[in-house]
C-alpha cells in the first residue's frame, strides 16, 4: 500500500504534462474552440491560462468532495485535479458541524446504496483512521424500544442489519440492556458493535493534504457561480467546462466536473441543464451537551426506534471523541441552507424553500410534530423530557445548550424525502463532462470513502479517463 501511494505520489509530481491541457491525452478532451467568443458572458471571459485549466474540477471541499477528489488523484495521477472550496477551508459546513458517528448501516433499506455504501464504507473509514493515524473508538450503538408498540419495528431494524450484513448485531432482551448501558431504560434492543466516533473534520484535512501531496490542488474563499462551456455558452459543455466563480474571476477550464456541494447541489446541478428537482431545503437539528459530572450516564451511542409517522429519526445520545457528549438533534427550520441559528437569514433561500411546493406539501403534513419540534427548541425541559425516556436519571440540570448542524434534505415535488443517495450525470453535452452528487444524507461522512470509489468508476466510464492506478485498500 505505501508503495504504491509513493508510486502515485511521484507519477503525479514528475512533470508528465504535454503543453496545454492534459486532457487532450484522454478521449473527450477540451476541443480547439476558440476561448473568449460568444456565450451569455461574452466580451466578460477572462483569459485562459495553463494554471487554471484542469482534467476534472470537484467543487465541494467536505469530505464527500475531498474523499473523491483523493480518490480521482490516487487512480489517475498524471491528470490535473482541482478542489473548488468557497470556504475559507475545507470541512466547514456540514463536514465540520457532524456529529461524528461512524455509523453501521442498520437503518438502511437492505439493496440500497445507503445501505450499500455505510457497510462498505464504516470499514474503510475505521482503515483510513488507523493507517493515518486519526483517533477512533468503537463504542457501538444501542437501538431501544423503549414501548412495547416499537418492538415489531426494531425487529424490522435487526432484520434490516442481518440482509445488509452489519458485522456482530445482537438483538437485547430487556434484562441485558443495563450490561450495555446500565443507566438505559428499554424493553428490548439491537446492540451495533461497530458503530463508532470520529472527528470527521481531521478526517477531511488529512484527505485533503493528501490530494495536495499527491499533486493535487485546492483552491479555498473560491465560490463557484456558474458553469458554461468554455467560451461562456449556455449549457453547452461539448468542449469543456468553464467555471465561473466569485471572487477569483471565470479563467478557469475544467475537462470534467464532479459536484459534491451538499446543500446546493440542486443549485449546481441546474448550471448544467439538470433538473431543478429534488429541492435542497436546509433543517437544523440544535443538540443539548450533557455535563461533564453527568457523562458517566451514557456509555455508547443510544439510538431511538424510528417512528414512520415523522420525517426524522428522533433524539440520540451521542459520545464525541473529545470526551463530550451531545444530545439530541430536534428537527426545525432553517432560515438558509447554511443557517446554523435562528439568527442566520438568506431572505432569498427562505423564500426558494417555502415557496416550493415539496415544502408546503411536507410542512402541512406534519404540522403538528413541526410545532412540537419548535416547542422543544425553545423550551428546554421539553426536549429533556423526550432525552428521559432512554434515560429517566437526566435532569434539566444535566445540560447545557450545545452546537447545531444543518442537514441538507432532498425533497421531491410530493413532499418525500429523497432517503438515498442520488448520482445525476446530466443530459445532452453535460452528458460525459459532470456528474452530481444530488442527495448525500447521514451516512454520507461514513459512507465517504466507498461514494469516491463509486464516483471514481463513473468517472473513469463516463469521462473516459485514461487507464488508472487500482489503489488496494
Amino acid at each position: 500500500m505505501a508503495t504504491l501511494r509513493r508510486l502515485a505520489v511521484a507519477l503525479a509530481t514528475a512533470g508528465t504534462a504535454v503543453g496545454g491541457v492534459l486532457v487532450t491525452r484522454a478521449q473527450g478532451g477540451l476541443g480547439n474552440k476558440e476561448l473568449g467568443q460568444g456565450g451569455r458572458d461574452s466580451g466578460h471571459l477572462d483569459p485562459v491560462e495553463y494554471g487554471k485549466t484542469f482534467d476534472v474540477g470537484v467543487i465541494g471541499g467536505g469530505i464527500v468532495g475531498l474523499a473523491t477528489a483523493r480518490e480521482l488523484q490516487l487512480r489517475h495521477p498524471h491528470l490535473r485535479i482541482v478542489v473548488f472550496e468557497k470556504g475559507s477551508q475545507v470541512a466547514e459546513q456540514q463536514t465540520g458541524h457532524n456529529s461524528g458517528v461512524v455509523h453501521s448501516g442498520v437503518y438502511y433499506k437492505p439493496g440500497s446504496l445507503r445501505a450499500l455504501l455505510c457497510t462498505k464504507g464504516n470499514a474503510l473509514m475505521y482503515n483510513y483512521c488507523e493507517e493515518h493515524g486519526i483517533p477512533t473508538k468503537r463504542c457501538g450503538k444501542l437501538i431501544v424500544a423503549v414501548e412495547e408498540e416499537e418492538v415489531p419495528r426494531l425487529e424490522g431494524i435487526f432484520e434490516n442489519g442481518k440482509q445488509n450484513k452489519v458485522p456482530g448485531l445482537q438483538w437485547i432482551e430487556q434484562g441485558d440492556i443495563r450490561h450495555f448501558e446500565p443507566h438505559c431504560k428499554g424493553v428490548a434492543a439491537v446492540y451495533c458493535p461497530s458503530t463508532g466516533i470520529v472527528d470527521y473534520a481531521q478526517v477531511a484535512r488529512t484527505m485533503a493534504q493528501e490530494f495536495e501531496g499527491l499533486g493535487g490542488t485546492i483552491l479555498t474563499s473560491c465560490k463557484v457561480v456558474d458553469l458554461t462551456g468554455p467560451a461562456g455558452e449556455a449549457a453547452d459543455f461539448g468542449n469543456g467546462v468553464r467555471v465561473h466563480t466569485q471572487d477569483h474571476g471565470n479563467g478557469f477550464i475544467c475537462a470534467h466536473i464532479v459536484s459534491c456541494v451538499g446543500a446546493y447541489s440542486d443549485k449546481i446541478a441546474v448550471m448544467t441543464g439538470c433538473a431543478e428537482t429534488p429541492k435542497m431545503i436546509g433543517v437544523r437539528g440544535e443538540y443539548l451537551v450533557l455535563k461533564p459530572e453527568k457523562r458517566h450516564l451514557v456509555k455508547g451511542n443510544i439510538y431511538p426506534v424510528p417512528d414512520p409517522r415523522v420525517p426524522f429519526l428522533g433524539v440520540h445520545f451521542t459520545p464525541r471523541i473529545d470526551g463530550s457528549l451531545w444530545l439530541g438533534p430536534n428537527a426545525v427550520p432553517a432560515f438558509a441552507r447554511e443557517g446554523y441559528s435562528y439568527s442566520t437569514i438568506n431572505w432569498g433561500e427562505l423564500w426558494d424553500a417555502v415557496s416550493y411546493i415539496g415544502y408546503l406539501r411536507l410542512a402541512l403534513a406534519n404540522a403538528d410534530f413541526g410545532l412540537r419540534e419548535l416547542y422543544r427548541s425553545i423550551r428546554t425541559a421539553a426536549q429533556v423530557k423526550q432525552l428521559q425516556r432512554y434515560i429517566p436519571e437526566l435532569t434539566l440540570d444535566d445540560v447545557e445548550p450545545g452546537p447545531a448542524g444543518v442537514r441538507a434534505i432532498a425533497l421531491d415535488e410530493d413532499g418525500n424525502l429523497v432517503k438515498d443517495f442520488v448520482f445525476d450525470s446530466g443530459t445532452a453535452t453535460a452528458k460525459g463532462r459532470v456528474i452530481h452528487v444530488r442527495n448525500a444524507p447521514s451516512p454520507a461522512a461514513t459512507s465517504s470513502l466507498a461514494i469516491a470509489e463509486m464516483v471514481a468508476n463513473r468517472a473513469q466510464e463516463e469521462f473516459k479517463l485514461p487507464g488508472s492506478i487500482q489503489m488496494p485498500h
